[in-house]
């Protein structure tokens, strides 16, 4: 569900249910992730292929990159998270 979305920024809420993966993108700008909900997810590198579990707690903040391979994610919890992604344009 979008938020905002203007010439400068967009903020997106995301809501990522149990089992459920997100397919690897290249990131198109900078971005920050805000978790609303305590989160536990697999990670898959696009690269790699390599594997790791991450748990992350509600409030946390992340900074990705432009240009970033995002990788695939799933939730591996029991219950749905939510997190906003805000997107920076230059």
């Amino acid at each position: 569900m979008i938020k905002i979305d203007n010439p400068r920024a967009r903020v997106s809420e995301v809501v990522m249910e149990p089992g459920v993966e997100r397919a690897t993108y290249v990131r198109e700008t900078d971005q920050i992730i805000v978790f609303l909900d305590d989160a536990k997810y697999a990670r898959r590198d696009a690269a790699t292929g390599e594997v790791l579990v991450r748990d992350r707690k509600a409030g946390e903040v992340l900074w990705h990159n432009k240009g970033e391979h995002a990788p695939a994610l799933t939730n591996v919890g029991s219950t749905p998270y939510r997190a906003l992604v805000i997107e920076l344009f230059s």
